[in-house]
């Protein structure tokens, strides 16, 4: 039987954080009133000119190079065309055959090209329990007509939907860090295309390919990139033949259905944009956008891993980029190593947390890392740290001083605890005897038995230590 490779290539369209549209001066806010934030320009209407919006641009050029792509000296606008209600021109203004972005890579996966062009108008269907005056209908908020996108296009480098849903991940993680857009999926600001074939492993010829269009979640990514993967062979399997096509994956249902035949580029009859003027790329416009490039995640993972870090503690701390500023503070206060610092970042505080920034608690850098000093140095038990963690985020304060007034400290001296594990032994004879016999998994018994009598405070350490002395293991 013939085994199949997918062979997937993602384009990935970004709204940009501008205050204003790409080609008008109509501010961009999310959730206004339908068709409150339009002018004569973003509406099309006879006569009116456009003008590129300059932030757009320095956007694109941050985003080129985080991509490590050449960065076009003259780029140019091209109206494409195709009618549509949501496109009230009739027309697209966007980039063809001299984007401003060519090449480039992010971790294993090529890009193609980056360029610049305006987003469509939001359609909104009214069914039968959404009827517009008394019958089925669909209306158009123009508000998000016009807004500045940066498309970004990859080669068919992805393998499987797993893979591209960890690679966009990393790429929402960069676009994040450079605060181009706040690539928001359930807004709309960050929505992807799958461009899917398949074809038999070790063959060097693309099969024919079929395009998902605007997936909103990266869980819904990779279910309907599956999906299609799935499709794709059961046709070949039954002898039948892929047909070039956009389609559309509804998660309710698991299903996949037909929208329209997938267009070449000749269909849209590219022609440069007659009212905008070729984009010419300065020394200036280049420095500006350099300077003003952040540390992105993939050279910060690098630089943790330096400092001594694990690389799941690394990676977690520089793609998820609040965590990573938090870890950094408190490792600068100086009272807690590198390691143990961010194992209490990526678990106990994110447990606390969630996927909420931890400076929306009233727990600071400053003190989580006194707390860590104190589990480090064994004044504090980790149980009991954690219960110290859960009041810092809630009210704040100094970890010592809470250690103190509840009561918190460790109990760890020898005089103390031998007397409670002597007592532990003797009630648990049967554990006793399976440690004896070389099962270590039954000392939790007797670890359990100390730390209920001294309400969390003994030294699992020095608890385990005692055990092995009594019992000669």
């Amino acid at each position: 039987m013939t085994t199949y490779e997918p062979v997937i290539g993602l384009e990935i369209h970004v709204q940009l954080s501008t205050s204003t549209k790409m080609f008008c001066g109509c501010a961009l806010s999310f959730g206004e009133p339908p068709n409150t934030l339009t002018c004569p320009v973003c509406l099309g209407l006879p006569g009116t000119l456009p003008l590129a919006n300059e932030r757009a641009i320095h956007f694109g050029l941050m985003i080129g190079l985080a991509l490590e792509s050449e960065l076009a000296p003259r780029s140019i606008f091209h109206r494409k065309n195709y009618f549509y209600p949501d496109l009230p021109k009739g027309y697209q203004i966007s980039q063809y055959d001299e984007p401003l972005c060519r090449g480039g890579r992010l971790g294993e996966v090529r890009i193609h090209r980056v360029h610049l062009e305006e987003d469509a108008a939001k359609l909104v269907h009214a069914g039968a329990s959404g009827r517009i005056h008394g019958s089925d209908a669909s209306v158009v908020d123009f508000n998000r007509g016009g807004t500045p996108l940066a498309e970004i296009v990859t080669e068919p480098d992805v393998r499987s939907a797993a893979q591209a849903r960890e690679w966009l991940t990393l790429l929402r993680t960069t676009l994040r860090r450079l605060g181009v857009s706040d690539v928001n999926m359930e807004e709309g600001s960050l929505r992807c295309d799958a461009n899917i074939s398949i074809r038999p492993v070790g063959s060097a010829t693309l099969g024919t390919k079929t395009e998902l269009k605007n997936m909103n979640s990266f869980r819904f990514l990779e279910r309907g990139v599956n999906a299609e993967i799935a499709r794709q062979e059961a046709l070949l399997r039954a002898g039948e033949a892929v047909v070039q096509e956009t389609l559309h994956f509804d998660p309710a249902t698991e299903t996949i259905t037909s929208l329209r035949s997938k267009e070449e580029a000749h269909d849209y009859r590219y022609f440069p944009e007659p009212d905008l003027v070729p984009i010419a790329i300065t020394l200036q416009m280049l420095d500006a956008a350099r300077g003003d490039m952040p540390e992105l995640p993939a050279a910060r993972e690098e630089r943790l891993v330096g400092l001594g870090l694990n690389a799941g503690s690394a990676r977690q701390l520089a793609w998820r980029t609040e965590l990573g500023d938090f870890f950094e503070t408190a490792l600068e206060a100086g009272s807690a190593e590198p390691q143990p610092l961010a194992n209490w970042v990526c678990n106990e505080l994110v447990a606390v947390v969630g996927d909420a920034d931890p400076a929306t608690t009233s727990v600071t850098p400053q003190a989580l890392a006194q707390l860590v000093a104190l589990v480090v140095a064994k004044t504090v038990t980790p149980a009991n740290a954690k219960l110290v963690l859960d009041r810092l985020a809630t009210d704040g304060g100094d970890p010592a001083q809470i250690v103190d007034a509840e009561g918190l400290g460790s109990i760890g001296g020898g005089d103390t605890l031998e007397p409670m594990v002597d007592a532990a032994l003797a009630a648990h004879a049967d554990a006793a005897e399976k440690i004896r016999a070389g099962n270590m998994k039954a000392i939790g018994a007797i670890i359990g038995h100390v730390m209920r009598e001294t309400k969390g405070r003994a030294d699992g350490a020095e608890v385990t230590r005692i055990v092995r002395d009594r019992l000669g293991v």
